[in-house]
Formats: C-alpha cells, sequence, structure tokens
C-alpha cells in the first residue's frame, strides 16, 4: 500500500484513547533535557502508566505556583502523539520572563505539575496533504517537530521541507535530531538558516534572514506545499508577505504564533496607547459595559460585541493569556457579578462554570461585570 495515499487523519484516529481529562494534574515530571544553552525539554508522564492522546502541533497549560501566585502558561507539545506514555514541551529561557526561567531554575525529575488537557488547532492532523513545508524560528519549532517526530514515528515518509531560522547554528534547537530524521526518510529534508556564524567555525549553511530567494532555493516547489508556520511575530508577518509576493494561496497556510511572555511587551504598548488615547487629560468616554476588576480596583468599559480581555489589554490592565481562543484557559477568573456570553473552545471545564468561572478571552459583556481580580 501506498502510504502517501492514505488520509492523515486516519493516522491519528488510530491512536489509542488516552489520557482521561479527570486526571488533570496527576502528571510527573520524568525527565529534564537540556536542548541548547538557553532551551530545555521538559518530560512528563502519568503515575498510572496510562497514556496520552494529541494530533502533532497542539499545546497543554501548566498551572503553576511562583512566588505564592498562582500562574497558568500554554507550551506547546514538541513530542510524538506515536509515544503517548510520555509527553514533553520545550521552553526557551527568556529574559525576565517569570514562568520560563522558573520551569529553567527548579522544575526537576520527579517533581509534580498540573496539567490540562492538550488543545489547539494548529495540527497537520487537520489539514492532510501530500506535500508539507514547514517554517519555524526560534522555539517556534515545538510543534513543527511534534508534526515531525510523528511521522518519523509513524514510518509515514510524507514529502515535507523544514526550514528553521535561528540566531546562530548554536542555536537551532533539535539540530541533530531532525538531521537523523532526513537521514531515514527519503521524502523528509531540513534546512538551517542562521542569522549569524556565531562561534561554530565549522557552520557551512546560509547565513542571514529567510527571504523569498532562499525559499525558492530551499524548497522550489514551495507553490504546491501545505504550509505550517511558527516563530515570532516578526518573523510570521515577513512569512506571510514573502507567500503573499509569490501569489501563494492563503488557504494552505497555517500558523501557530501564541506566547504569553511576549504579550508582555504588547501590555506595555497597550498601556501607551491607552495614555495617549485622552482628551485634556480625561480618558475618552466609550459605549459599552462597566467592567470593575475588584482586587486591582481598575474599571474599564467594554463594548457589548468585544471580548473582555481585549477591552483590558487595550485599557492597559495586566491580564495573564495566551491563545486567546478559549482553548488554554489561562484567562480564567471568578465572575462575581453580571453575565456574559461565552464561546469557548474546550478551555474551561463544566464545573467551572458551574462555580461561575469564565474565560475573558472569549466573553463578551451582557451587563456590567465584577471580576474577581
Amino acid at each position: 500500500m501506498d502510504t502517501n495515499k492514505l488520509n492523515r487523519r486516519n493516522f491519528w484516529d488510530a491512536l489509542p484513547p488516552l489520557w482521561n481529562s479527570d486526571n488533570e494534574g496527576a502528571l510527573v515530571c520524568c525527565q529534564v533535557r537540556a536542548e541548547t544553552h538557553d532551551v530545555k525539554s521538559f518530560f512528563f508522564a502519568t503515575p498510572d502508566g496510562s497514556a496520552f492522546a494529541f494530533q502533532p502541533g497542539q499545546f497543554i497549560t501548566l498551572e503553576l505556583e511562583i512566588n505564592g501566585e498562582p500562574v497558568n502558561r500554554c507550551y506547546t507539545i514538541s513530542s510524538s502523539p506515536a509515544r503517548p506514555h510520555t509527553i514533553s514541551i520545550t521552553v526557551k529561557r527568556v529574559p525576565g520572563g517569570p514562568v520560563s526561567n522558573w520551569l529553567h531554575d527548579n522544575l526537576k525529575a520527579g517533581d509534580k505539575v498540573k496539567i490540562l488537557r492538550p488543545a489547539g488547532e494548529f495540527t497537520c492532523a487537520a489539514h492532510p496533504a501530500e506535500k508539507y513545508l514547514f517554517l519555524s524560528a526560534g522555539s517556534g519549532i515545538t510543534p513543527l517537530m511534534s508534526m515531525s517526530r510523528a511521522h518519523h514515528d509513524l514510518c509515514d515518509d510524507r514529502d515535507i521541507v523544514f526550514i528553521h531560522s535561528a540566531r546562530t547554528p548554536d542555536d537551532i534547537i533539535f539540530e541533530r535530531e531532525l538531521s537523523l530524521i532526513a537521514a531515514s526518510q527519503q521524502n523528509f529534508r531540513t534546512r538551517f538558516i542562521c542569522e549569524r556564524p556565531g562561534q561554530r567555525r565549522d557552520w557551512s549553511g546560509p547565513t542571514g534572514m529567510l527571504s523569498l530567494a532562499a525559499l525558492k532555493l530551499m524548497a522550489p516547489d514551495f507553490m504546491e506545499r501545505e504550509v505550517f508556520v511558527c516563530g515570532p511575530a516578526p518573523y510570521m508577518k515577513a512569512v506571510r508577505n514573502m507567500l503573499d509576493e509569490a501569489g501563494f494561496d492563503r488557504v494552505r497556510y497555517h500558523e501557530e504564533s501564541f506566547s504569553f511572555e511576549t504579550l508582555q511587551q504588547e501590555t506595555g504598548q497597550a498601556i501607551a496607547a491607552n495614555d495617549a488615547a485622552t482628551a485634556n487629560g480625561e480618558p475618552i468616554a466609550l459605549a459599552g459595559f462597566e467592567i470593575n476588576f475588584q482586587k486591582s480596583n481598575r474599571q474599564i468599559v467594554c463594548g457589548p460585541q468585544q471580548h473582555v480581555l481585549e477591552a483590558a489589554r487595550n485599557a492597559g490592565v495586566r491580564l495573564a493569556s495566551s491563545c486567546a481562543q478559549g482553548m488554554c484557559g489561562t484567562c480564567k477568573v471568578k465572575l462575581i457579578s453580571g453575565t456574559v456570553d461565552m464561546q469557548h473552545k474546550g478551555g474551561i471545564r463544566q464545573r467551572e462554570i458551574d462555580q461561575g468561572m469564565v474565560l475573558l478571552c472569549c466573553s463578551k459583556p451582557l451587563s456590567n461585570l465584577v471580576v474577581d481580580k
């Protein structure tokens, strides 16, 4: 049988039903592995040996306590769903990032971590194709690594070109493993491009930024491929511009971009924008519902067709968030009073809803609100 003719969904659906969501929070860190000088992979297992079910490219949400404060963060799964008895995330240490630094400095084998079930829609399983192009930069490599590992583990020699961008050769995550996958699969090709050679004197690969000319050299038939992209926002914007310039059909373009710790910069920009949006020193009046954040003693106005998280960020209110799609649960808060229209995608459980919890990223106000935040 020609595996290249198989529907990709058949492979993922063939995996056994595994980790029950009722077991959330019962995971144990079983290994910590250094990938580069500032990147580590953290592997988790269930105490009872049960396995995990997810699609390659999805993410999990960690519920942590740092300095006595509860903190949620989303991280893409880097492991393969075809090796279901462990699940891993790969985390780059972000300067000033409270969670990435805490994980690097504190989490060790044997520690227990509460983790919510896998979620997310950025997956090749939902977009079966004969030919893929994976484009990543920095730690954006993780979901595409999960996809690559899955195809390799399932002995599916899919036509895949994987192009990864890094600052220097020493910053390439999974360099050796990707090269081994390419060596063992005839139709898997991996390419690395670095901004500068760094300290590696043996580096013979291309240097500079990914350009349309470079893309045409490394993947001449990229116009025929299903494209998956993950990386920093400027990188993905550059990729979109490149593909648009080439006339690529956006229907076959997919990107994953959420990263909580980069949202801190966006929040600072929102504060500056809010400070600028004044008239004679007074905030400009807006039509909508009043949202009262009780603990921080902040009040904002949210339009009836606006999500509360969006209104809060526009007003410079600092709130934890990641996916902004109702999937990860990072922005979950207690609603003290008022009602909302919440259209979530699995980031909150029914028992939490019954207890008055809501996800601000996917909730539109139906009245004035008081939030326990």
